[in-house]
Formats: structure tokens, sequence, C-alpha cells
């Protein structure tokens, strides 16, 4: 038995059940219900950060601009822990055969329950008391957005996800109001959810009341100070995103989807990352993080799809003798310059096989400490924060996340790496198959002959 052998089955159970557990697939879900959103204020925010813009259209259009599309980021963006939290709501519930659209509700509420709120705030407002730059001054109660986006995350994570479960909880008890038949089913929807609502919702009050008597304050900073720093602290370091990218690669070796596995369980640190990153942008102050959610999809998965295959695929169409290896090359572009590797993975393919497990684990990791070297040596800029969809074509993507013409080289550096590093393992393999194939054209020749 081989070595591969005695790890595929280990290696294949662990990646089946984490990719099995609920809280994963429901946290994943959640913020693909999020993506639309993000992406939406992302363009806006490229539109209205777009180098050299302003010498285009003048310093005071630019800012005029900016000031028409700012609401864009802020009402996305922003606030990205709002969509997440309906998210985990509606998910859980629906999983529990619960009403889901009140779980998400509930969720929701539970969350901005928690939030602290800043009373006794200064806001300009006119005489009709809606908030306007003049100098007519209200004390208020505010909410400020950091709470609903990058600090508030882990909160609206946990905090949804409790939430949820104590609705669905109480529901499944049957604590609810049952209205006669004759009742419209919205009505007796609502009814149906009154008590576990309540139930719920007088849990989180409570939480957020025994928190005022510690020394943090609130829910918010406790989590934050706790859990979401440190974790963030380790997610955005070297040997962290190595580690990941050597996961990612190991389980697509073995069948399994390694980004969908591997993200699920830190795409909530990355995100966050991101979202730190597009305040400082917007607030014009220093980027504060390399390892972004951007980063890792534009300069790792932006490369031709997980392994940044890209350059694989167009070494086989063009430069290799096997006619099998320059078809699946071939076939295989199209999809590989939107990040698509699929065709390549299960074509050449690159799932067991030994031959180029080295340069397929390898490659992407020693890429991806290059962009974060550049990164932290001042070579290349961080990433802002504007979330790129990972489909976007190489360079593009680069100069996209980075808003400077640097992201794109550096892009093409790593392309460079990963075609060096797996070159020689291509040619062994294309040597092998042109064997294999004028051995299968000799004995077609023969039987041709005899007949």
């Amino acid at each position: 038995m081989s070595f591969y052998d005695k790890i595929e089955g280990p290696i294949m159970t662990l990646g089946e059940k984490i990719n099995n557990i609920s809280f994963f697939s429901i946290l994943r879900d959640s913020f693909m219900l999020a993506f639309p959103l993000t992406i939406f204020g992302s363009i806006m925010l490229i539109i209205s950060n777009f180098p050299y813009l302003g010498n285009l259209i003048g310093a005071d259009a630019l800012a005029t601009l900016q000031t028409m599309l700012t609401p864009a980021s802020l009402a996305t963006m922003n606030v990205m822990s709002i969509p997440v939290c309906l998210g985990i709501g509606y998910y859980y519930s629906k999983s529990k055969d619960c009403d889901p659209i009140f779980g998400a509700a509930i969720a929701l509420t539970a969350f901005l329950i928690v939030t602290p709120w800043v009373s006794g705030a200064v806001v300009a407002v006119d005489s009709d008391g809606a908030l306007t730059g003049t100098t007519l001054l209200k004390s208020a109660t505010v909410m400020t957005t950091d709470r609903l986006g990058a600090k508030g995350m882990f909160v609206a994570m946990f905090g949804s996800f409790l939430a949820a479960y104590l609705y669905c909880f109480f529901t499944q008890k049957h604590w609810t109001i049952k209205m006669p038949d004759q009742v419209p089913p919205a009505v007796a929807n609502s009814f149906a959810a009154l008590i576990p609502a309540f139930l719920t919702l007088c849990v989180f009050l409570l939480i957020s009341i025994v928190f005022t008597f510690t020394p943090w304050g609130n829910v918010h900073d406790f989590i934050y100070t706790i859990i979401q720093a440190p974790l963030m602290g380790l997610g955005e370091s070297l040997w962290a995103t190595i580690i990941a990218i050597f996961f990612v690669q190991l389980l697509w070796f073995f069948g399994l989807h390694g980004q969908i596995i591997v993200n699920s369980v830190l795409d909530p640190i990355w995100n966050a990352l991101m979202l730190e990153n597009q305040n400082a942008f917007l607030n014009h102050q220093t980027l504060p993080h390399i390892v972004t959610k951007p980063f890792m999809e534009t300069f790792t998965v932006g490369l031709g799809g997980s392994g940044a295959t890209l350059i694989v695929v167009i070494m086989l169409a063009f430069f290799m003798k096997s006619k099998l290896l320059k078809d699946v090359g071939r076939l295989a572009l199209p999809a590989g310059i939107f990040n698509v590797n699929e065709p390549v993975i299960f074509g050449l393919p690159i799932v067991l096989n030994p031959t180029i497990a080295i340069p397929w684990i390898v490659a992407p990791m020693l890429s991806v400490t290059i962009a974060y070297l550049a990164m932290a040596w001042g070579l290349v800029p961080y990433t802002t924060g504007v979330s790129v969809p990972w489909t976007v074509p190489v360079f593009l993507s680069g100069f996209l996340a980075t808003n400077s013409w640097k992201g794109a080289l550096l892009q093409l550096v790593q392309i460079g790496v990963v075609g060096v590093v797996w070159f020689p393992f291509l040619k062994a393999l294309d040597k092998q198959n042109c064997a294999e194939e004028a051995e299968a054209a000799a004995e077609e020749a023969a039987e041709a002959v005899e007949a």
C-alpha cells in the first residue's frame, strides 16, 4: 500500500465531516447572502476611488462623485453584519423546520439588542429634526456603524446562532399560540412566533444588562477583545495563511473541494479583516492588514483557480508534446481564464496523481508567501477592502483589489513562479504520456497490418 493510499481514507473522512457540519454550511450560505451586496458596494467604491480619476474630471467633480457614491458602501459593506444575521437566522431555522422568516427577524433583533447605543451624541439637524450639515445641534441616541460592520461580525455570528437556536427550541417545545384554521396564515404564523420570539429576546436583553456590570460594558467589546481580535491576529499571519493553502490543496488532491471546506472555517476572520481595511481606506488611513478575503481571492484563486493553475493550462496547451495534455490544456483554458479549474483538476487529472502532487501543493504556498512578503516589504499596496469576485480574470483582479498596477504586476510574478515550479513535473508527465501514445500508435499500426 502506497503512502497516498494510507492517508487518503482519513483525509477524505475528515474533509467530509467538516463539510457536513451544519454550523459551517449555514455560515457559508449566510456570507453568500451578503455577497451581491458587498459586490455592489465594492464596485461603487472602485469607481469613486479609481486611480488618477481626479486628474481626468477635476478635484471638485471627484469630491462630488465620492459624496454621491458613498452611501453605496456605507449601506452594504459597512453594515455587513446585518445580512449575516438575517442569513444565519434564516438558514438555521429552515434546517430545523421552523419558520425561517421569523428566525431571520429574531436573529437580527437579538443582535441589535446587545449592540451598544450611544446616548447623548450630538448631531446636526434642521428645524424639522432631520439630519443635516447645519449648525443646529441636537442630542440623540445613535448606533455607530463599526458595530454593524467588522467589529460586530463575531457578535453577529454567535448571537444569531444562539437566537435562532432558542427560537427553534421554544417553537419545537410547542410554546406557541395556535390560532384557528380560519385565520390567515400570515396572522397565524405571527401568533405562533410570538412566545418563542418574546422568550428569545428576553434572554438577549438579560445578556445585555448583565454585561453592563462587567469591565467590558457590553457584549461587543467582550467578544472583540477576548475572541475576535486574537483570531484575526492569528488568521492574518503568514504561517496561518500557508497552512490554510496547504489544506486547500491537500483536500483537492483527494477529490474534496478544499476551498469550500477551509473557507467555511476561515471566511469570518478574512471578511472581518477585509472590512477593517475597507473602513481605513474610506477614511484615508493606513491599511492595517495584509491577509484579507480579497487577498486570498485575488492572489491565490485569482491566478486560475485553486492551485493557481492558469499558467499550468497554458503550458499544457502550448508547450507540451502529448496530444492528451494539449487537449486537456486547450479545453481547460477558457474556464481557467475565469479561475474555474475543475476541468484540469479532474481532466489531467490532478486528483490522486502522485506525479504532480508536489507542485500542486508547493507552488501555491510559495506563491502566496511571495505575495505576502511583497506587501509586508512595501513593494505592493495592501488590498483596499474592495470585494473582487473570484471569477475576475488575472491582472484585472490584482489591479482592482489593490487599486494599483503593482497588484497586477505581483500576479504576473506569482504566475511566473508557479510556472517554474510546475514545468519540470509537466515535462516528466509529458514524456510519460508521449511514450504511452507512441506505444498505443505502434500497437494500432501493427493491428492494422495484421488485418
